[in-house]
C-alpha cells in the first residue's frame, strides 16, 4: 500500500479527493491535514510515503511543507495547484518536490502520479513545463525574493529581518533594490508583481 498524507485548506476538495483516493486498492490515505504547518507535524508523526500539498495553504505554503521535509523525512512531496505558474514550478523543483500537476486533473491521473512518484519517479504536468522554458527570468536575487516571500503577508521590515536572520537595515537595502529592478513604488507592488510572474 502506498501511505498518502493530503493537504489542502479547502475542505471540501481535501475530504473529496481523499474519499476518491480511497477507491484505489493500493492507495491509503493516512491523514488529511488542512494547513501547511499540520502537514509537516502530520507527515513527521506518520512519514507517509507520498504526501500531497495544495500550493496555497495557511501557515506554511506547498513549497515550504517539501522544503521542511525535504531535510528529515524520506517522503515524496507532490504539489497541487489551481494557479500553475511557472515561477512556481521552478520554485517546488528546487524544494524537492517531485511531482507538480494543476488542480484541473482527474483523481485517476492523480493516483497515477502519486504511483510514478511513490516508485521513486517524478511528475511535471508537460503543459505547465512547456510554459516554465519559455517564461521570462526572475531579475531578483534569491536573497531578493526570500525578503519578499517573508513578506508578502504585509510582515513589518523587522519581522522580515528576524525570519531571516538579516538586520533591519539589510532588509530595507534588497526591498530598495527590489524596487528599483521592477519598477514599482511599494513593496506590495513588488510583491503582487512578483506572484503574477510566478517568482514567490
Amino acid at each position: 500500500m502506498i501511505r498518502v498524507l493530503l493537504a489542502d485548506d479547502e475542505g471540501m476538495i481535501r475530504s473529496a479527493l481523499a474519499a476518491l483516493l480511497r477507491l484505489e486498492p493500493d492507495i491509503e490515505v493516512v491523514a488529511e491535514s488542512a494547513d501547511g504547518a499540520a502537514a509537516v507535524a502530520d507527515a513527521e508523526r506518520l512519514k507517509p510515503d507520498v504526501c500531497l500539498l495544495d500550493l496555497e495553504m495557511p501557515r506554511l505554503d506547498g513549497v515550504e511543507v517539501t522544503q521542511r521535509l525535504h531535510r528529515t523525512l524520506a517522503t515524496r512531496c507532490v504539489i497541487v495547484t489551481r494557479h500553475a505558474r511557472p515561477g512556481v514550478l521552478r520554485r517546488a523543483l528546487a524544494s524537492g518536490a517531485a511531482g507538480f500537476l494543476p488542480k484541473s486533473r482527474s483523481a485517476d491521473e492523480v493516483a497515477s502520479v502519486i504511483r510514478r512518484v511513490a516508485a521513486g519517479g517524478r511528475y511535471v504536468d508537460p503543459e505547465i513545463a512547456a510554459d516554465a522554458l519559455s517564461d521570462e527570468r526572475s531579475p531578483l536575487t534569491d536573497r531578493e525574493l526570500d525578503v519578499l516571500r517573508a513578506g508578502r503577508r504585509g510582515e513589518t521590515t523587522g519581522q522580515i529581518a528576524r525570519a531571516l536572520s538579516l538586520a533591519p537595515g539589510t532588509v530595507r537595502n534588497h526591498v530598495s533594490a527590489v524596487l528599483g529592478k521592477l519598477g514599482v513604488d511599494s513593496r506590495q507592488q513588488a510583491v503582487l508583481l512578483a506572484e503574477e510572474h510566478g517568482w514567490i
